[in-house]
Protein backbone atom coordinates (compact mmCIF):
# COMPACT_ATOMS: atom_id res chain seq x y z
CA UNK A 1 0.00 0.00 0.00
CA UNK A 2 1.26 3.18 -1.02
CA UNK A 3 1.57 6.71 1.08
CA UNK A 4 -1.20 9.11 1.16
CA UNK A 5 -1.19 11.76 -1.24
CA UNK A 6 -2.41 15.47 -1.43
CA UNK A 7 -3.45 17.22 -4.46
CA UNK A 8 -5.05 20.93 -4.40
CA UNK A 9 -6.96 21.61 -7.51
CA UNK A 10 -8.16 24.80 -9.42
CA UNK A 11 -11.55 25.52 -9.24
CA UNK A 12 -14.17 23.26 -11.85
CA UNK A 13 -15.99 25.77 -14.66
CA UNK A 14 -19.89 26.25 -13.18
CA UNK A 15 -22.50 24.44 -13.92
CA UNK A 16 -25.57 26.73 -12.95
CA UNK A 17 -28.24 24.57 -14.34
CA UNK A 18 -26.61 21.70 -11.34
CA UNK A 19 -26.49 24.20 -8.91
CA UNK A 20 -30.65 25.27 -10.02
CA UNK A 21 -31.23 21.21 -9.29
CA UNK A 22 -29.78 21.18 -5.99
CA UNK A 23 -32.05 24.17 -5.20
CA UNK A 24 -34.67 22.63 -6.63
CA UNK A 25 -35.35 25.07 -9.14
CA UNK A 26 -36.55 24.07 -12.13
CA UNK A 27 -36.72 26.20 -15.31
CA UNK A 28 -35.05 28.98 -16.37
CA UNK A 29 -34.44 31.46 -13.73
CA UNK A 30 -36.12 34.83 -13.76
CA UNK A 31 -34.04 38.65 -13.12
CA UNK A 32 -34.30 38.30 -9.35
CA UNK A 33 -33.15 35.21 -9.34
CA UNK A 34 -30.57 35.48 -11.54
CA UNK A 35 -28.89 38.63 -9.74
CA UNK A 36 -29.29 36.50 -5.92
CA UNK A 37 -27.22 34.14 -7.23
CA UNK A 38 -24.85 36.13 -8.85
CA UNK A 39 -24.53 37.54 -5.53
CA UNK A 40 -23.69 34.52 -3.81
CA UNK A 41 -21.73 33.39 -6.42
CA UNK A 42 -19.30 36.17 -6.01
CA UNK A 43 -19.20 36.34 -1.92
CA UNK A 44 -17.35 32.77 -2.80
CA UNK A 45 -15.72 33.05 -5.52
CA UNK A 46 -12.29 33.62 -3.92
CA UNK A 47 -13.08 32.04 -0.83
CA UNK A 48 -13.19 28.07 -1.80
CA UNK A 49 -10.50 25.56 -2.10
CA UNK A 50 -10.60 22.51 -4.12
CA UNK A 51 -8.21 19.69 -1.62
CA UNK A 52 -8.00 16.01 -1.87
CA UNK A 53 -6.24 13.76 -0.14
CA UNK A 54 -5.47 9.89 -1.71
CA UNK A 55 -4.32 6.77 -0.83
CA UNK A 56 -4.33 3.65 -4.14
CA UNK A 57 -4.13 0.10 -2.58
CA UNK A 58 -5.06 -3.43 -3.12
CA UNK A 59 -8.43 -5.05 -3.60
CA UNK A 60 -9.08 -8.52 -2.77
CA UNK A 61 -13.20 -9.88 -2.39
CA UNK A 62 -13.64 -11.81 0.66
CA UNK A 63 -16.57 -13.85 1.32
CA UNK A 64 -18.69 -10.89 2.28
CA UNK A 65 -17.43 -7.69 0.56
CA UNK A 66 -14.17 -6.11 -0.06
CA UNK A 67 -10.62 -6.35 1.90
CA UNK A 68 -8.82 -3.40 1.13
CA UNK A 69 -5.82 -3.95 3.26
CA UNK A 70 -6.13 -0.88 5.52
CA UNK A 71 -9.69 -2.12 6.37
CA UNK A 72 -11.96 -4.44 5.28
CA UNK A 73 -15.58 -3.96 4.29
CA UNK A 74 -18.41 -6.33 4.61
CA UNK A 75 -20.55 -4.99 1.19
CA UNK A 76 -22.23 -7.18 -1.40
CA UNK A 77 -23.29 -3.52 -3.46
CA UNK A 78 -19.18 -2.27 -2.85
CA UNK A 79 -18.05 -5.56 -4.35
CA UNK A 80 -20.14 -5.90 -7.16
CA UNK A 81 -18.78 -1.93 -7.56
CA UNK A 82 -15.17 -3.01 -8.00
CA UNK A 83 -15.71 -6.42 -10.06
CA UNK A 84 -12.78 -7.10 -12.23
CA UNK A 85 -10.44 -4.86 -10.35
CA UNK A 86 -7.28 -5.62 -8.47
CA UNK A 87 -6.85 -1.80 -7.25
CA UNK A 88 -8.47 1.01 -6.13
CA UNK A 89 -8.34 4.66 -4.79
CA UNK A 90 -9.83 5.97 -1.45
CA UNK A 91 -10.12 10.07 -1.66
CA UNK A 92 -11.67 12.68 0.69
CA UNK A 93 -12.33 15.84 -0.96
CA UNK A 94 -13.34 18.95 0.30
CA UNK A 95 -14.00 22.75 -1.18
CA UNK A 96 -13.50 24.00 2.68
CA UNK A 97 -15.78 25.81 5.27
CA UNK A 98 -17.10 29.13 3.49
CA UNK A 99 -19.90 27.11 1.91
CA UNK A 100 -21.29 26.39 6.00
CA UNK A 101 -20.47 29.99 7.18
CA UNK A 102 -22.96 31.30 4.22
CA UNK A 103 -25.23 28.89 4.82
CA UNK A 104 -25.50 30.02 9.00
CA UNK A 105 -24.89 33.05 8.10
CA UNK A 106 -28.08 33.64 5.69
CA UNK A 107 -30.34 31.12 7.78
CA UNK A 108 -32.71 33.10 9.72
CA UNK A 109 -32.42 36.17 7.54
CA UNK A 110 -32.18 35.34 4.09
CA UNK A 111 -33.09 31.85 3.51
CA UNK A 112 -33.29 32.16 -0.28
CA UNK A 113 -29.47 33.16 -0.44
CA UNK A 114 -28.90 30.04 2.25
CA UNK A 115 -30.66 27.57 -0.11
CA UNK A 116 -28.49 29.10 -3.26
CA UNK A 117 -25.44 29.00 -1.06
CA UNK A 118 -26.33 25.22 0.39
CA UNK A 119 -26.65 24.50 -3.71
CA UNK A 120 -23.84 26.20 -4.53
CA UNK A 121 -21.74 23.79 -2.42
CA UNK A 122 -23.34 21.09 -3.50
CA UNK A 123 -22.37 22.01 -7.14
CA UNK A 124 -19.03 22.55 -6.13
CA UNK A 125 -17.90 19.44 -4.27
CA UNK A 126 -19.08 17.24 -6.51
CA UNK A 127 -17.44 19.44 -9.61
CA UNK A 128 -13.99 18.85 -7.56
CA UNK A 129 -14.56 15.11 -7.40
CA UNK A 130 -15.37 14.74 -11.00
CA UNK A 131 -12.21 17.07 -12.16
CA UNK A 132 -10.47 15.00 -9.86
CA UNK A 133 -10.65 11.36 -11.58
CA UNK A 134 -10.51 13.10 -14.95
CA UNK A 135 -7.13 14.22 -13.82
CA UNK A 136 -6.10 11.45 -12.76
CA UNK A 137 -7.12 9.42 -15.47
CA UNK A 138 -5.57 11.68 -17.84
CA UNK A 139 -2.25 12.01 -16.09
CA UNK A 140 -1.71 7.76 -15.33
CA UNK A 141 -4.15 6.63 -18.22
CA UNK A 142 -6.59 4.60 -16.40
CA UNK A 143 -9.83 3.61 -16.31
CA UNK A 144 -11.82 4.16 -13.28
CA UNK A 145 -14.98 2.46 -12.12
CA UNK A 146 -17.90 4.98 -10.75
CA UNK A 147 -17.03 6.16 -7.04
CA UNK A 148 -18.64 4.45 -4.19
CA UNK A 149 -19.27 6.60 -0.47
CA UNK A 150 -20.44 5.30 2.97
CA UNK A 151 -23.69 5.43 3.77
CA UNK A 152 -24.38 4.30 -0.03
CA UNK A 153 -26.03 0.82 -0.90
CA UNK A 154 -25.07 -1.62 1.55
CA UNK A 155 -22.08 0.56 2.43
CA UNK A 156 -21.94 1.70 6.41
CA UNK A 157 -21.29 4.92 7.13
CA UNK A 158 -19.21 3.61 10.18
CA UNK A 159 -16.53 2.86 7.07
CA UNK A 160 -16.08 6.81 7.64
CA UNK A 161 -14.25 6.00 10.52
CA UNK A 162 -11.55 3.43 8.95
CA UNK A 163 -11.17 5.72 5.82
CA UNK A 164 -10.05 8.68 7.79
CA UNK A 165 -7.63 7.30 10.12
CA UNK A 166 -6.18 5.76 7.10
CA UNK A 167 -6.02 9.23 5.54
CA UNK A 168 -5.69 11.70 8.52
CA UNK A 169 -7.47 14.22 5.95
CA UNK A 170 -8.45 16.59 9.56
CA UNK A 171 -4.46 17.07 9.44
CA UNK A 172 -3.85 16.77 5.75
CA UNK A 173 -6.76 18.83 4.18
CA UNK A 174 -9.24 20.31 7.18
CA UNK A 175 -12.04 17.22 7.02
CA UNK A 176 -12.76 16.12 10.20
CA UNK A 177 -15.73 14.01 11.43
CA UNK A 178 -18.18 14.40 14.43
CA UNK A 179 -19.32 11.82 16.84
CA UNK A 180 -22.17 10.49 13.88
CA UNK A 181 -19.77 10.46 11.08
CA UNK A 182 -20.64 13.91 9.50
CA UNK A 183 -17.98 15.48 8.16
CA UNK A 184 -17.00 19.03 9.02
CA UNK A 185 -16.87 20.69 6.62
CA UNK A 186 -20.27 19.78 5.28
CA UNK A 187 -19.20 20.11 1.52
CA UNK A 188 -16.87 17.24 1.52
CA UNK A 189 -17.30 13.73 0.35
CA UNK A 190 -14.93 10.08 0.82
CA UNK A 191 -15.69 7.81 -1.74
CA UNK A 192 -13.81 4.71 -2.99
CA UNK A 193 -12.99 4.19 -6.76
CA UNK A 194 -11.53 1.00 -8.53
CA UNK A 195 -9.26 1.14 -10.98
CA UNK A 196 -10.43 -1.07 -14.09
CA UNK A 197 -7.54 -3.49 -15.29
CA UNK A 198 -6.00 -2.67 -18.09
CA UNK A 199 -7.00 -4.68 -21.16
CA UNK A 200 -4.59 -7.33 -22.69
Amino acid sequence: MQGVFVRELGAPPLNLSEILRYAGMRGTPDDGLSALLDSCLAEVAHGLCYRVCFLEHGVKMTDTGVDFGYMQVDSADLARCLSGCDRALTFVATVGPLPDRMIARYGRVAPTKALLHQAIGAERIEALCDAFLDLLRAEQGISLCPRFSPGYGDLSLTVQGDIFRALNPARLIGVSTTDSLLMVPSKSVTAIVGIKKEQV
